[in-house]
């Protein structure tokens, strides 16, 4: 069972359909003993680092989040990803902390904020030269845990792994058939072993 955190943001009818699609169960919740009882957890999220943090705090599944990260598939996507580090500038915020890396704005040439389809760079065959659909202003700096980048002016980290942990940048679910097939990697079995050699530490 996929549990589905219910903050109120909104690309979680996208992550409902896109689940429907892959056939898996899920449900929506922000209710503690509904997530230890999942097996994998997705963190959605459209909108601003500090005000989700505070939401997930009012909720209370902050300290659960962080418990179940070491026994649980947890999964990130955009906003959601970014949640799982340890500071954003987004609100001069703290995150999970499930992570390590701070998030900051993407310090660029070209516009702001990163928007539509852009190429994956990886190790991985599986996503090398994979086309997916980005929104967002901010990008995680100074991890190390780089699975694919994107190119937009600078490194964008684009998916991040550690352990049982995947953080996803860019939106599977508005990717086509490419990020269903991201997305059930992700939930099914992962990527480890395929960090990518050619992501700059900065």
């Amino acid at each position: 069972m996929i549990g589905i955190i219910d903050y109120s943001l909104g690309n979680i009818q996208n992550i409902k359909n896109a689940l429907e699609k892959l056939e898996k169960d899920y449900i929506l919740t922000s209710h503690r003993d509904d997530l230890k009882r999942c097996d994998t957890i997705i963190l959605p999220g459209v909108g601003h680092f500090g005000e989700t943090m505070k939401k997930i705090e009012a909720l209370g599944i902050k300290e659960t989040l962080i418990e179940l990260a070491g026994s649980k598939r947890m999964i990130g996507i955009c906003l959601g990803m970014q949640l799982l580090f340890d500071t954003s500038e987004e609100g001069n915020a703290e995150g999970l902390g499930i992570l390590n890396g701070e998030v900051h704005k993407i310090v660029t040439p070209l516009p702001i904020p990163h928007l539509g389809w852009n190429t994956l760079k990886s190790s991985s065959e599986f996503l090398n030269d994979k086309d997916v659909y980005f929104i967002h202003s901010f990008k995680v700096n100074n991890t190390p845990d780089v699975i694919a980048v994107s190119e937009y002016g600078t490194n964008i980290p684009a998916i991040v792994q550690k352990g049982s942990v995947i953080g996803i940048q860019f939106h599977p679910e508005k990717s086509g058939e490419t990020g269903l097939k991201i997305l059930k990697q992700a939930i099914e079995g992962g990527f480890q072993n395929e960090y990518y050699s050619g992501y700059r530490h900065h």
